[in-house]
């Protein structure tokens, strides 16, 4: 049994988030959602909630789901489209460049232990 959960367009660089994700790949969810809270990134706030409506989703598919056996199976960041921030920066001979600042989706797949 496997549940999935998403953070679709989240204002935070996929290079950053893929930092706290690389943390909790393969840990057991306890485990990861500790390490999570005393992470001192930008990214980890983030990344617990993702974990927790994972586990949220788990319970609800089976409520017989053991939550000391859940794993986090499979984590990953994707680069998400930068159309939403609109701003602009003066350049060189009343130029202007477009800032760009990246947003992710995140998704979270925990499953039991096999």
């Amino acid at each position: 049994m496997e549940a999935t959960a998403k953070a679709r367009f989240q204002r935070i660089s996929p290079r950053k988030a893929r930092a706290v994700v690389n943390l909790i790949r393969g840990k057991n969810v306890a485990i990861a959602l500790d390490q999570l809270r005393f992470t001192p990134k930008s990214g980890a706030r983030i990344v617990a909630k993702v974990l927790d409506s994972a586990v949220a989703n788990a319970r609800q598919q089976d409520e017989n789901v053991d939550l000391d056996a859940l794993v986090v199976k499979t984590a990953f960041v994707d680069k998400a489209p930068d159309q939403h921030m609109r701003r602009w920066r003066p350049r060189a001979m009343g130029r202007a460049t477009r800032i760009v600042k990246g947003m992710s989706h995140i998704t979270v797949v925990v499953g039991e232990e096999e």
